[in-house]
């Protein structure tokens, strides 16, 4: 049996989040990845778009009409650079997606190789709330679950950045050694209930106007007739 492949536990990784499908645009920076998903028979769906940019926007939409993660993939350089319109899209609107694009391999970085562009440079306001390179095996799960784990609870956008020949690395687990981060999956989400008081004088005051409008925000998010038996 031939060995596990970085690429492989990458998609291995996101079915055990429970991700189905990947919004995406093939390049050579990603063909390990592609590769992968021929061995893995299109699970999670690899969508692909008629271009970086839809991919970014289509994981958008996934996103906020699902209410789950959506994931985009893109090539290195001016595929990774077509993301960015969906991406701050993500940003702007508070939808959590996350950016996985390829970059040359580590051999030929700072070499102005063909399509290189320092892609950790230019997700770094996009995805100010994590964005990170992973350079070996080991630290893939950690730095996937975190990319994930970020964009679900701050409901932004994050980015991983995997180097061509990385994805085509055997893949070695990480190990209980100095140096080593572990990771897990899921999220625990706190159960928040409001106060009692607190609506009561709100309601009060909505019931004692005449033209109410209300501004209704994130924080009402889910919520529906009903849900507390008012």
């Amino acid at each position: 049996m031939a060995k596990q492949e970085v690429s492989d536990y990458l998609l291995e990784r996101l079915r055990a989040w429970g991700v189905q499908h990947v919004f995406g645009y093939p390049g050579d920076g990603i063909n390990g990845i592609l590769a992968a998903w021929g061995r893995a028979d299109n699970e999670p769906k690899f969508i692909q778009a008629r271009h970086e940019e839809m991919s970014a926007f289509e994981a958008v939409g996934y996103a906020k009409f699902t209410g789950r993660v959506g994931i985009c993939m893109g090539t290195s350089g001016p595929g990774a650079i077509h993301l960015l319109n969906g991406l701050y899209d993500a940003k702007l609107d508070h939808v959590p997606v996350v950016a996985i694009v390829g970059q040359t391999n580590r051999s030929a970085m700072g070499g102005s190789y063909q399509q290189e562009v320092d892609l950790l440079s230019l997700f770094k306001d996009v995805a100010s709330d994590y964005v990170q390179m992973v350079t070996v095996p080991e630290q893939l799960p950690n730095v996937l679950d975190r990319a994930i784990k970020v964009a679900m609870t701050q409901r932004a956008p994050t980015a991983l950045i995997i180097p061509a020949d990385v994805q085509e690395l055997p893949y070695s687990a990480p190990t209980h050694a100095f140096k080593m981060v572990p990771s897990s999956l899921g999220i625990e989400w706190p159960a928040i209930s409001p106060d009692d008081a607190a609506i009561s004088r709100a309601a009060e005051i909505l019931n004692g106007g005449t033209k109410v409008a209300m501004l209704v925000g994130a924080g009402a998010r889910g919520a529906r007739r009903g849900d507390r038996g008012r």
